[in-house]
């Protein structure tokens, strides 16, 4: 699973992530802090890489564009440092993979994780 990770994330988080054997970039890392998530959606999909953010933003412009890719974690939890951001993050690709490969937006809070598969309806 490639991810690009959004600047939300501690940097540190990535480099965890990479040494766990995923291929995961930090937009810090690269020196992309300023580019807008529309930007952040083309580059991912252009890379095939899951966008991991603390940003729910990225959900509604799929939702509006009626995309297919690229697939998000939308980390909705509070003092994500990084130990703990890169261990809920290997610990998902494990649990979602699967969708994440197929085009999903998967949302994660304290009470769970929730799954909506690409493109995302919108109700009438």
């Amino acid at each position: 699973m490639r991810l690009l990770l959004d600047m939300g994330l501690p940097r540190r988080s990535a480099a965890l992530l990479r040494q766990a054997g995923h291929d995961a970039v930090h937009l810090g890392e690269r020196g992309l802090s300023r580019l807008t998530e529309e930007e952040i959606v083309a580059l991912a999909a252009s890379e095939e890489r899951v966008i991991v953010t603390l940003d729910a933003d990225f959900s509604a412009l799929l939702a509006l564009s009626s995309a297919t890719r690229p697939s998000v974690i939308h980390l909705r939890l509070q003092g994500l440092g990084h130990p703990k951001a890169g261990q809920v993050i290997a610990s998902l690709l494990a649990e979602v993979g699967d969708e994440l490969a197929s085009g999903c937006v998967v949302s994660v809070t304290p009470g769970g994780v929730r799954v909506r598969r690409l493109p995302i309806r919108m109700a009438p």
